[in-house]
């Protein structure tokens, strides 16, 4: 199942794209793309509500705003240096753990929202990312038993300024979390729609050229293995992301390096997770 929300911002409602690619609202199901959705088994009963009441459900217009596909989670966290040819580009040697940083929820908006770069920022730079969405709250889970508590996969552009990450003191979270730096979705596609999410060709151009092409194989550290090392370190609620890491070919790792600029135009996809589109504004 796709699971997706539609309409302006601070009026969302939630949705199913089926496979005909309608959108039906399924507002009337009573439940949004939340905590309490994604830790119940609310998207077993949505499947069959939908497929009871699909005839009769309400369409959204195909040229509605799309937003994210999940309420605002209580986290993202994101893994650094998890493909091997983007560690290589970046000169850093692949870690012996993942290497985890948080991404403020507050940078999150729909998938073909602007990108709005940041006062002070020439160095704002992209990252197509695998998503993968939280079903069952973990804490001290096993590599074997990690997969129990995945609900599904999510297409997911890890901005990142680049100055304010790597050239100021402190984490890296600054450079992160700017407003919009978050596009998510189109939708969130279910696990048993993506048969093998270490086998998914992604991509990401820059005004029409192609920056980033690359196959979830080149993973450093799996989705099973991230989801257990994570939770021996905090409890993963519902609706939580797990954003996996970019694979090479970033602005920060061309030579000479290339950043985004006002007017520019960025597109991305993952295989199975649909396309998002950012076209690149100032503040």
């Amino acid at each position: 199942m796709k699971l997706i929300r539609i309409g302006t911002i601070e009026n969302e409602k939630p949705g199913v794209e089926l496979p005909n690619g309608d959108w039906v609202d399924v507002s009337g199901f009573g439940m949004d793309y939340n905590e309490e959705f994604f830790g119940s088994d609310a998207l077993e009963k949505l499947e069959k509500w939908v497929d009871n009441k699909v005839e009769k459900l309400p369409r959204f217009d195909k040229n509605s705003r799309i937003a994210a596909p999940m309420k605002r989670p209580s986290k993202i966290v994101c893994v650094g240096l998890n493909y091997a040819k983007h560690a290589k580009e970046s000169g850093m040697t692949l870690p012996n753990e993942p290497v985890l940083f948080f991404k403020a929820t507050s940078a999150i908006v729909g998938p073909n929202d602007d990108l709005i770069i940041p006062k002070g920022s020439t160095k704002t730079d992209w990252e197509v990312e695998l998503g993968v969405v939280i079903g069952k709250k973990a804490s001290y889970i096993s590599k074997e038993n990690a997969m129990d508590h995945v609900a599904g996969y999510v297409l997911h552009n890890d901005y990142s300024e680049r100055e304010f990450q790597l050239e100021r003191d402190g984490q890296w979270v600054k450079g992160k979390s700017c407003d919009t730096f978050a596009p998510i979705g189109p939708y969130i596609v279910t696990k048993d729609e993506i048969k093998d999410p270490h086998n998914l060709d992604l991509w990401l151009t820059v005004n029409g050229e192609i920056m980033q092409k690359s196959n979830t194989s080149d993973l450093v550290f799996d989705v099973p293995h991230l989801v257990s090392y994570i939770s021996q370190y905090m409890t993963l609620l519902p609706g939580d992301i797990i954003s996996t890491g970019t694979p090479f070919g970033v602005g920060l790792g061309l030579n000479p390096p290339k950043y985004l600029k006002p007017s520019d135009i960025v597109e991305l996809g993952i295989e199975g997770l649909g396309t998002s589109k950012q076209a690149v504004k100032a503040l």
